[in-house]
C-alpha cells in the first residue's frame, strides 16, 4: 500500500471548500459494459484567454466603458440636443471633438488588446505530444482535453495541470521549477504513480484502464484535496507529489526515446494557475477621478447658468414692451407652444451656449498627452538592459501619472529582489574562518594574507573536526544530482574530467553549501544504492550509507540524517538556525561561533551552524523505532514525529556555522531605501519560506538590524489563539506610538521604534475570516492597525490570490492608498492586476508578468527612476493640464454668461463661431499639450539625488480642492476684467477717429484677444524649463491668432453666406485705445498671480520651490548656488 500522507491547508481567503467531484477517464477510455455507469462529463478545451476583447464584442463593449466616462456621457448629450433643437452654435462643436476622443481611445485600447491576444495565441498554440490509440500525436496546446495522457519533454513547460503515470528514470521521478508559480526557483521532486511508473512505451501506456476522482478546480496551489486513481477494481490513493500544475517547468533526464506520461485533469481556464488571474478590469488613475469630481462641479455650475439666464429671460420678458425685438420676432407655431416647452428648449440653448466651460478638448489633450508622454518611458536609455538588449515597455498608457502618487508598493522576491543565485561565503570551524577564494584544499592563498584569518590552521585534533564538518555538509542535505545538462552548448559538471553533473535541490541555499564544500575540496559525488559517495582532498572515493532523513520544517528550522561510514560508525549530523542549534549543543566552541553567526547576520548573509553526534549500534536501534512507531501512527502523525525529532535532535557538539548569500539585484537596496525616503511603504510578498524571506529582507535593507520583528506565524497562532496574538501585537505598536501612524514620524525616525510585521499565508486566512467572537470585531481592523505602524511588512507562503487579496485589503482601507504590485513571474500577475499600477519585470520565470501589466522593466533598480522621475514629471505636467483647461475654459465661457445681462438674454453669442470653435482646438491647445510633454520644474539628477521630493506630490496634492477653487476663482477674475474693462473703456466713446461706435463683434473681438493672450502667458509664467520648442509653440499661437484673425475678416470666403467679422479685426487694431487696452488688460488679469507667487516663495516657500531658487543660483552662480543649497537643507529641517 502506499503511504499516503496528505496536509490539509487552509483554503484561499473568500474560497469555499468543493464538495464535488469530477471523474477523469484516463485515455478517455469507458469503462467496460457492467462495471459502472459512464456518464460523459464536458470540460473546457486548454485555451488560455487574458484579452478583453474579442472581434464581435469590442464596439459595443468598448462603447459601453468609453461612455460610463462622465465626460464623453456629457458631451453626446450635448450633440444630441444640438440635432434636436435650435441652438446658437452648430452640432459640429460638439460632435467633431467627441468623435475624436472615442475613435482614439477605442483604436489605442484595441491596439493594447490585441497584443494580449497575439500573445496568447503564441500560448494556445504550442505543439504538444499527446498518447492516442498507442502512437504519439502532436497537437496545439488549445487542442488538449481533460483525460489526454500528454508527454512532456525536458525543458518545456506543462501545458495544464497534471498527474503523473511514468517517468523514464528508473526510480520515478522528475525535477520540476515551479518559480512561475509560487516563486521558488529551486527544484522540485515529483514521483509517479506507484502502479504506473514503470510504463515505458506509449503501447504501455495506452492499456491503462482507469479512472481519477479528483477535486473540482480550486484556486489554492497548497491545497491539494483528496486524488483517487482506480484501476478497474481497486483504489490507489494518490500523493500531492503526484501532482503537478500548468506553468511549471520540467527538467530531467531523458533517454532518446523515453518521455514521462502524465494525464491531464484540469485544462485551460480550470487550471490552478488561470484560477488565481484577476479578471482584467479597467484601471482608473486618481487624476482622472479628480477631473470626474471638478467635472461635476463645473457641470453644477453650467446647470446654474442656465437656469438663471432663463429665469431672468422670461422676467425680463414679463413686460409685453420688452418681448423679443422685432428682428427676431416669433413665429406663430412657437408662440402657441406652452410655456414649459419653451422654457425648457431655452434652458437647453443656454446649456449648449455656456457647455464650452466642460472643455471636450480638455480629454482629447488628455489622452494624446498620455499617448505621447508613453513614448519617453520607452525611449529612456538609462532604463535599457544590456543584458537583455530591452527596455521599457509601456502596455498600457492611461496610469502614466498615477506613478507619481503610489504609496504602497507589494513586491515579489524570487526574481524581483533577488537574482535567483545563491553563493557560498565563508565557513567557520571551531572559530576558524575558511573562505573558498582565499583557502583551497586546506592551504591559506598569498592573497589571503590582508584577510582576517586569525587561528586559520587548525590545532592538534581540529583537523579531525574540519574533516567532519566538511563531510557533514556533504552529507546533510537533500541534494540530488542531474546528469548531462547543456547550457548554450557548454556542459555543466560536478568534477573537472569526472562527469557532466550538478547539483539540484528543493533548497538552494543546500546547492550553494554542497557547491561551497566543492571549492573547498570535499565534493558530493551521488547517492547511489542508498549510500552517499563524497570525493575528499586525496580523490579517494568515501561512501556513508544513508540510514535516515530528519527533513528540514519551519516550526523545527533545522534538518538531519543519520548516515553509517564504511568503518561501521553511526553519525547524526544536523543543520539549521542558530535559534534552534545552540540550545541543543553541549559541547564545542559556541562563544566563537555564535560570534561569527552575529558578524554575518549584520552582514545581511544567510547564516547556518553545523553540528554532530556519534550515536552507538543500540542507540541507533532505538531511534529507528521511535521514528517508525510516529510514523505508522493512524492518528497526529505530525505531532508524533515533531516529539521524536525533538528526543533525537539532543547533545550535540558544535562543529561551525556557514554563511551564504543571496545575492540581490543590483541597485535592489538602494531602489529600496529611496523609496522609503520617498514616503512609500514597501511590503514583501513571496510564495518563498519565511527565513529564505527574512533574510533577503534583511539584505534589501527592508528591515534594518534595528527593526523589531513581529511574527504573526503559524507557529505563533498554534501556541497562543489568534485573537490574543493580534491584541499583543496592536498593543505593542500603540503603546509606542500612542495611536499614531508611522507617517507622522517618517522624519523623526532615530527617536521613533521601527517595527517590521512578518506574516505567513495560513494566518492571514484566518485574519481574513470574520471573527467569531462579534465583541471583538473584525481581525481585518487590528491587522491593518497593525500594518500602518509598521516600517515594511513581510508575506510569506502566499498563494498568487492571496496577494492579490492583501493590495485589495490595503485598497480598501479608509485612507484609501494608491499601490504598485511589481513582480516577474505567473504567480505575481493576480496583485499586478489588482493593484492600482502593475510593472512586469521581464525576468527568468517567463513573460507572463511583463505581458499582463501595465509597465515592464528590465530589472527592478528601474523602479526608482520609473517612480521619482516620470511618475514625479508625469504627474506635475498633467496636474497643470487639467487645472489649466479649467482655467482657461472659465476665462472664456464667464463673458459670455456676463454679456447676456446686456443682450435681453437672447442667447446671442460673444464670440465669433470660427472662435467658439478654434479657441480650445487651435489657439489655446499646443502650448499646454508641449508644456505636459517636455516640462521639469526641477531637473532629473535632484529628483534622483533628493526622494523626499516625491513627499510633495503625495496625495494628489496638485489637484486638491483648495488649489482647484483658486484657479476656478482665478479665472473668473481675469474674465471679470476682460469683460468689464473693455466695457468701461469704450463705454460712451467713439472708437475709431472718424465716429464709427463700438460694434458687438468688435467688443467680442476685443475681449477674445485679451483672453487669447492673457491665458496663453499665464502658461508661460508657469513653465520652468525652456527650450526653442517652447518659445516656437507659445509665440507661434498667439502670431497664429493674429494671423488667422486678420485673414477671416480681411477676405470675403465664398463657401460662406454670411461674414459677421468681416474687417471687424483690422478695424480695432486700428485704433490706439484698442492696444492700450489689450496691454492694460493683460497686466492687470496676470496681477493676481503674479502677486501671489512672490508673496508665497517669499513667505511660505516649499521644498521644491527653494531647490528651484537653488538651480537658479547655480546657473548664474555656482559659490552661491553652494550657499543656497546648505540653506534649503537647513530651512527644511527646521520646517520638519
Amino acid at each position: 500500500s502506499i503511504d499516503f500522507r496528505l496536509k490539509t491547508l487552509l483554503i484561499c481567503v473568500g474560497e469555499e471548500n468543493w464538495v464535488d467531484t469530477r471523474t477523469v477517464y484516463i485515455g478517455h477510455r469507458e469503462p467496460p459494459p457492467g462495471a459502472e455507469a459512464y456518464i460523459p462529463q464536458r470540460y473546457p478545451d486548454n485555451r488560455i484567454v487574458s484579452s478583453k476583447y474579442t472581434f464581435w464584442n469590442f464596439i459595443p463593449k468598448n462603447l459601453f466603458e468609453q461612455f460610463r466616462r462622465i465626460a464623453n456621457f456629457y458631451f453626446l448629450i450635448i450633440f444630441l440636443v444640438q440635432l434636436i433643437i435650435d441652438t446658437p452654435t452648430s452640432p459640429i462643436t460638439s460632435g467633431l471633438p467627441l468623435f475624436f476622443v472615442i475613435t482614439v481611445t477605442a483604436i489605442k485600447q484595441g491596439y493594447e488588446d490585441w497584443l494580449r491576444h497575439k500573445a496568447d495565441n503564441a500560448v494556445n498554440r504550442c505543439p504538444v505530444h499527446v498518447i492516442q490509440h498507442g502512437k504519439v500525436v502532436r497537437k496545439q496546446s488549445r487542442g488538449l482535453r481533460v483525460g489526454d495522457i500528454v508527454l512532456v519533454k525536458e525543458d518545456e513547460t506543462f501545458p495544464c495541470d497534471l498527474i503523473f503515470l511514468s517517468s523514464s528514470r528508473e526510480d520515478g521521478n522528475c525535477f520540476v521549477t515551479t518559480a512561475s508559480l509560487d516563486g521558488e526557483s529551486s527544484h522540485k521532486t515529483y514521483y509517479a504513480v506507484q502502479d504506473t511508473q514503470a510504463f515505458n512505451t506509449e503501447e504501455e501506456v495506452d492499456t491503462l484502464w482507469a479512472t481519477i476522482e479528483c477535486e473540482q478546480p480550486q484556486p489554492d496551489l497548497y491545497n491539494i484535496a483528496s486524488v483517487q486513481m482506480f484501476p478497474q477494481f481497486f483504489s490507489v490513493p494518490l500523493l500531492s507529489l503526484n501532482y503537478s500544475m500548468s506553468s511549471a517547468y520540467f527538467n530531467s533526464d531523458f533517454t532518446p526515446l523515453l518521455f514521462p506520461s502524465a494525464v491531464a485533469i484540469y485544462t485551460g481556464m480550470e487550471t490552478k494557475m488561470a484560477l488565481n488571474y484577476q479578471s482584467k478590469s479597467q484601471k482608473r488613475s486618481a487624476v482622472e477621478k479628480s477631473m470626474n469630481a471638478f467635472l461635476i462641479v463645473y457641470l453644477c455650475i453650467l446647470i446654474s447658468k442656465a437656469l438663471i439666464n432663463t429665469v431672468l429671460k422670461y422676467m425680463w420678458q414679463a413686460d409685453p414692451n420688452r418681448d423679443e425685438p422685432w428682428y427676431n420676432e416669433k413665429t406663430l407655431s412657437e408662440r402657441q407652444r406652452h410655456v414649459v416647452i419653451r422654457a425648457l428648449t431655452d434652458f437647453l440653448a443656454f446649456m449648449v451656449l455656456f457647455n464650452y466651460i466642460i472643455p471636450v478638448s480638455m480629454y482629447v489633450t488628455v489622452e494624446m498627452q498620455k499617448f505621447l508622454g508613453s513614448y519617453f518611458i520607452s525611449w529612456d536609455e538609462e532604463m535599457f538592459d544590456e543584458e537583455l538588449g530591452e527596455g521599457a515597455l509601456v502596455n498600457t498608457s492611461d496610469l502614466n501619472e498615477e506613478l507619481g502618487q503610489v504609496e504602497y508598493v507589494f513586491t515579489d522576491k524570487t526574481g524581483t529582489l533577488t537574482e535567483n543565485n545563491m553563493e557560498f561565503i565563508e565557513c567557520c570551524v571551531d572559530g576558524r574562518l575558511y573562505i573558498p577564494h582565499l583557502l583551497y584544499n586546506g592551504q591559506i592563498l598569498p592573497e589571503a594574507s590582508g584577510a582576517d584569518m586569525s587561528d586559520s590552521l587548525p590545532g592538534p585534533g581540529g583537523k579531525e573536526h574540519e574533516e567532519l564538518f566538511f563531510r557533514a555538509l556533504c552529507l546533510c542535505h537533500t541534494v540530488q544530482v542531474k546528469e548531462e545538462e547543456t547550457i548554450d552548448g557548454i556542459k555543466r559538471g560536478i568534477h573537472q574530467g569526472k562527469g557532466t553533473s550538478f547539483y539540484i535541490s528543493s533548497s538552494p541555499d543546500e546547492v550553494a553549501l554542497v557547491e561551497g564544500m566543492k571549492r573547498l575540496g570535499f565534493t558530493y559525488l551521488r547517492l547511489k544504492d542508498n549510500h552517499m559517495e563524497i570525493l575528499n582532498r586525496d580523490d579517494d572515493v568515501e561512501r556513508f550509507e544513508l540510514l535516515e532523513v530528519l527533513n528540514f520544517d519551519s516550526v523545527r528550522r533545522r534538518m538531519s540524517v543519520i548516515v553509517r561510514s564504511a568503518t561501521g560508525q553511526y553519525y547524526l549530523f544536523c543543520k539549521g538556525a542558530d535559534s534552534s542549534i545552540f540550545p541543543r549543543v553541549i559541547s564545542g566552541k559556541v562563544d566563537q561561533v555564535r560570534a561569527r553567526v552575529e558578524h554575518n547576520a549584520v552582514e545581511g548573509l544567510r547564516t547556518l551552524c553545523v553540528a554532530y553526534k556519534t550515536l552507538t549500534q543500540i542507540e541507533y536501534e532505538e531511534v529507528c523505532h521511535l521514528l517508525n512507531s510516529a510514523k505508522l501512527a493512524l492518528q497526529e502523525r505530525d505531532r508524533k514525529l515533531a516529539d521524536a525529532y525533538d528526543i533525537i535532535e539532543r547533545n550535540f557538539i558544535l562543529l561551525g556555522a556557514t554563511a551564504v548569500e543571496d545575492r540581490l539585484q543590483e541597485k535592489a537596496a538602494d531602489t529600496i531605501e529611496s523609496l522609503h525616503k520617498a514616503g512609500v511603504k514597501v511590503w514583501v510578498l513571496t510564495g518563498d519560506k519565511m527565513e529564505t524571506a527574512a533574510a533577503t529582507c534583511y539584505a534589501s535593507k527592508l528591515f534594518r538590524r534595528s527593526t523589531q520583528i513581529l511574527e504573526l506565524t503559524t507557529k505563533r497562532t498554534e501556541e497562543q489563539c489568534l485573537h490574543d496574538v493580534l491584541f499583543d501585537l496592536s498593543r505593542t505598536v500603540l503603546r509606542q506610538h500612542g495611536g499614531l501612524t508611522r507617517d507622522t514620524f517618517s522624519s523623526l525616525s532615530a527617536d521613533f521604534r521601527d517595527y517590521g510585521l512578518i506574516i505567513d499565508g495560513a494566518t492571514l486566512s484566518a485574519v481574513m475570516k470574520p471573527s467569531q467572537d462579534s465583541s471583538s470585531g473584525s481581525y481585518k481592523e487590528i491587522f491593518l492597525e497593525i500594518c500602518r505602524n509598521c516600517s515594511a511588512v513581510l508575506c510569506c507562503r502566499m498563494a498568487p490570490l492571496q496577494k492579490a487579496q492583501i493590495v485589495k485589503l490595503i485598497k480598501a482601507s479608509k485612507e484609501h492608498p494608491i499601490t504598485l504590485a511589481i513582480g516577474d513571474g505567473a504567480n505575481d500577475v493576480s496583485m499586478i492586476l489588482e493593484a492600482h499600477v502593475g510593472i512586469g519585470i521581464m525576468g527568468k520565470e517567463g513573460r507572463q508578468a511583463a505581458r499582463n501589466s501595465d509597465y515592464a522593466i528590465p530589472k527592478f533598480k528601474h523602479l526608482k527612476r520609473m517612480l521619482l522621475v516620470h511618475g514625479h514629471y508625469y504627474y506635475i505636467r498633467i496636474a497643470e493640464l487639467v487645472q489649466y483647461f479649467f482655467y482657461k475654459n472659465v476665462c472664456f465661457i464667464f463673458p459670455q454668461f456676463l454679456y447676456q445681462f446686456f443682450c435681453g438674454f437672447s442667447q446671442q453669442p460673444l464670440y465669433d463661431t470660427a472662435y467658439l470653435t478654434l479657441y480650445n482646438i487651435s489657439f489655446t491647445s499646443l502650448p499646454i499639450l508641449l508644456y505636459s510633454l517636455i516640462e521639469q520644474h526641477v531637473s532629473v539628477d535632484v529628483l534622483k539625488r533628493d526622494p523626499s521630493l516625491y513627499r510633495d506630490i503625495a496625495k494628489n496634492s496638485f489637484l486638491s480642492w483648495r488649489i482647484f477653487i483658486y484657479w476656478t476663482f482665478l479665472g473668473l477674475f481675469d474674465a471679470v476684467v476682460f469683460f468689464f474693462g473693455a466695457f468701461f473703456l469704450f463705454d460712451n466713446t467713439t472708437f475709431i477717429s472718424n465716429g464709427q461706435m463700438f460694434g458687438n463683434w468688435t467688443f467680442g473681438a476685443l475681449v477674445f484677444t485679451v483672453l487669447v493672450f492673457t491665458v496663453t502667458l499665464k502658461l508661460a509664467l508657469d513653465t520652468h524649463y525652456w527650450t526653442w520648442i517652447n518659445h516656437f509653440v507659445i509665440w507661434g499661437s498667439l502670431l497664429f491668432y493674429v494671423i488667422f484673425s486678420l485673414l477671416w475678416g480681411g477676405i470675403i470666403w465664398p463657401f460662406l453666406n454670411y461674414q459677421r467679422m468681416y474687417y471687424v479685426f483690422m478695424q480695432m487694431l486700428s485704433s490706439g485705445p484698442a492696444w492700450l487696452s489689450i496691454i492694460l488688460l493683460v497686466m492687470v488679469s496676470l496681477l493676481p498671480d503674479v502677486l501671489k507667487k512672490v508673496l508665497c516663495r517669499a513667505l511660505w516657500p516649499t521644498t521644491t520651490e527653494r531647490i528651484q531658487v537653488s538651480e537658479t543660483f547655480a546657473f548664474n552662480s555656482p559659490h552661491l548656488a553652494e550657499n543656497c543649497l546648505c540653506w534649503t537643507s537647513k530651512s527644511c529641517f527646521v520646517i520638519i
